[in-house]
């Protein structure tokens, strides 16, 4: 067994022989994915959340490792390591623990202790610290000469000693680490010299405010320090100084003495000075980490439900980026996404050509035979979306024209200027303009969300909370993990699949990914999932990992166009040999796959987790598990804020979750907040255990105000109005 499997299987709450199994996977090179779907006997069946977890949990095992050999060699190379103190860092199961274990011996900085022993006043802390001395004075008298000029210097250098000695002290630090875990309070004032400026309203809610540290919600902690950060606050975080520091010297100062005076003040130094620095540094990063840390899960899981966006599928796609002076970028998309046509119209102020926008309209409607129109949803979306109607309801009444079924939908523009721009859009359409580019982006984002979200880097799409605030690190770590298992989630198609998309499938990788396309390119269709096997530097290995998320549409073999794994077809041909017909025909006929016994094919590689995922997956092959896009319109006679008005009820999508609640567009260019309070008419914990991303629903003015434009919603007892 794993020398970290019981630790991490108790902090996990998992089962330990799972755990042990995860680990053993996940150092033989297999991804998440992979060992999810694909691995569930040795897992326990264990999902892709926990199966990160535990990944997590062993990185962390592992860096603690790697800290504690650190520590054990520099002790070593002191020759002070001794058998207590060894087994002390070997039973350690704590960072903050080891690194207080460590502290005596840590190399000083030049510290006012570190003078005082050069100064060769250890001795006299040491008389201070036993209080036998009944004057201290006179001891202190002996250390006089040379650079110790004074009696009073000689007691100071005594004191900065012994105030580093509890400072150090491992068993002040867990009691004061106790306290500030129970009882620590973060405190936030205004910067007084900038608390008039405009920029620092938006911080107003936190001048002057003080909670316990523990109650600190993920959301105002990472307000409160970025209003630090941009010199707009001051933050403390304290507990009661004077409990702490008397009742160290109770434990220090027995009885009151001399030299018992001269400790309490040392006592008080080492609090002010060392501890309580130290100590609100620990908990400021620890409070930051956790909030760091909700808040990326809010993030994670705003862009899975984002990236799992229902899509419009293989359709001819008019695309449309929206402007007013500088017109409206018009584009033209086969099914498969590819450019057939762009130019620029003006139906809107100041040019305000919308005879002429409307011809061009129609003509491109007509001739490339489109079957759905994205408008994005940036300045002049809703003026967009409204004249695309108006042309689509014209095109209805001429005769011999099936306008009927056009679809027109709305879709977000977050992070498509960020694609535009990109090293990736210019590769692909090197000669053509930025907006055109972007408008290229918003009808692919409707035909296929992920396969088009994944050119973009994740933090730019615009569903996080605080996403610029939180470890940078950590926070693309989990995101790329959220969009590999998007991606593996649905399935890729091997034949059409560009080379970002591909990057993100289980075990690949960009240079895997390029060299797929290239041999696409030079040889042509896939056939079969083996003749992956045939690609530059793609191993059995990497194939192991790779070919059950992969789809080829037409196969020789049906089972290629399926997420059964090629390790399990020998499976599949063993009960449609039984069943006495082809593998073709199992696939899709759920009154031939119910008959299987599936006891019969349990092996030793193969158990019945793995069995139902077959059947399944035999029932819909390459079943998309996401839903269906539907339309959606706003209010006709909202256009802006000050169009709204309290006690309103508007239909709106939802743009952003957080933990606080959900932000909802109503169509004014200005996103309104239903506040978690106002989500349902009973108590909510967490706001998407009520709405997903991009839902449709409807919302209740509360308030409005125009001054910081801000627009608060309710949801409460609000439905679509009869």
């Amino acid at each position: 067994m794993h020398i970290f499997t019981k630790l991490i299987a108790q902090e996990l709450h998992l089962p330990e022989l799972a755990v042990d199994n995860t680990i053993a996977l996940l150092e033989q090179g297999c991804t998440i994915p992979f060992i999810a779907r694909y691995r569930k006997e040795r897992t326990g069946a264990l999902d892709e959340v926990a199966i990160a977890d535990i990944n997590e949990a062993y990185a962390r095992c592992s860096e603690l490792m790697k800290r504690k050999a650190t520590v054990v060699k520099a002790i070593e190379d002191q020759q002070k390591m001794t058998d207590e103190l060894r087994r002390r860092i070997d039973e350690c199961r704590d960072a903050a623990l080891l690194e207080d274990i460590y502290l005596p011996f840590r190399p000083k900085r030049r510290s006012r202790a570190e003078t005082a022993r050069r100064l060769g006043l250890e001795p006299l802390a040491d008389l201070l610290w036993m209080q036998r001395e009944p004057h201290p004075e006179k001891a202190a008298a002996r250390f006089v000469g040379g650079e110790v000029e004074n009696v009073g210097q000689a007691l100071a250098g005594a004191q900065d000693i012994i105030a580093e000695r509890i400072s150090e002290d491992e068993q002040v630090r867990n009691s004061l680490r106790n306290l500030f875990s129970r009882s620590a309070v973060i405190t936030s004032k205004a910067v007084k010299s900038r608390v008039d400026s405009d920029e620092a309203a938006k911080y107003s809610d936190y001048f002057g405010h003080s909670e316990p540290l523990k109650r600190c919600s993920s959301h105002r902690l990472l307000a409160i320090r970025r209003g630090e950060n941009e010199g707009f606050l001051r933050v403390s975080i304290d507990v009661d100084e004077d409990f702490f520091v008397g009742k160290l010297c109770r434990r220090f100062v027995p009885r009151p003495s001399a030299c018992g005076r001269l400790v309490e003040e040392a006592v008080a130094d080492a609090y002010k000075r060392l501890l309580k620095p130290s100590m609100e540094n620990e908990f400021a990063a620890l409070s930051k980490q956790k909030a760091d840390h909700e808040a990326i899960l809010v993030f994670a899981e705003n862009l899975l439900q984002l990236l799992l966006a229902p899509p419009l599928g293989q359709k001819r796609v008019m695309a449309i980026d929206p402007g007013f002076r500088t017109g409206c970028k018009v584009v033209c998309l086969d099914s498969h996404g590819g450019l057939l046509h762009h130019e620029t119209i003006f139906p809107h102020p100041p040019v305000n050509r919308l005879m002429q926008a409307k011809v061009h309209l129609h003509r491109l409607l007509k001739d490339y035979r489109i079957e759905a129109v994205a408008v994005g949803n940036g300045t002049a979306g809703r003026e967009t979306q409204r004249f695309v109607r108006e042309c689509v309801d014209e095109m209805k009444r001429e005769e011999g024209v099936d306008a009927a079924s056009i679809g027109i939908y709305m879709v977000s523009e977050d992070g498509a200027s960020i694609y535009s721009a990109s090293k990736t859009a210019r590769e692909e359409f090197p000669e053509l303009d930025l907006t055109v580019r972007g408008a290229v982006s918003i009808g692919r984002r409707l035909m296929d969300p992920l396969a088009e979200l994944v050119k973009i880097d994740p933090k730019s799409i615009g569903v996080g909370q605080y996403q610029h605030d939180v470890d940078a690190a950590k926070l693309k770590r989990s995101l790329d993990t959220i969009v590999e298992r998007c991606v593996n989630t649905v399935g890729v198609n091997l034949n059409t699949a560009g080379v970002h998309l591909l990057t993100y499938v289980s075990g690949l990788g960009p240079v895997l990914a390029a060299n797929i396309v290239n041999h696409r390119s030079a040889h042509g269709r896939f056939a079969s999932r083996r003749q992956l096997l045939d690609v530059p530097k793609l191993g059995k290995a990497t194939f192991e990992q790779c070919a059950g998320f992969l789809r080829i549409d037409d196969a020789e073999n049906p089972l290629d166009n399926s997420a059964v794994h090629p390790e399990s077809y020998h499976v599949v041909e063993a009960m449609a040999r039984d069943a006495r017909c082809t593998v073709r025909d199992l696939i899709g006929h759920p009154d031939r796959l119910e008959h299987i016994d599936l006891e019969r094919y349990v092996s030793g590689e193969v158990g019945l987790p793995t069995l139902r995922d077959i059947i399944a997956e035999l029932e819909k092959p390459g079943r998309d598990p996401r839903r269906q896009v539907e339309a959606f319109e706003f209010a006709a006679d909202i256009h802006d804020i000050g169009d709204v008005q309290e006690g309103m009820v508007l239909p709106g999508i939802v743009t952003n979750i957080t933990n606080f609640g959900a932000f909802v567009d109503i169509g004014v260019h200005q996103d309104g907040l239903v506040h978690v309070s106002r989500l349902a008419d009973r108590f909510v914990k967490d706001p998407g255990e009520v709405v997903k991303l991009h839902q449709h629903v409807w919302v209740k003015v509360i308030e409005v105000d125009l001054r910081r434009k801000r627009i608060s919603l309710s949801m409460r007892g609000v439905g679509a109005p009869s």
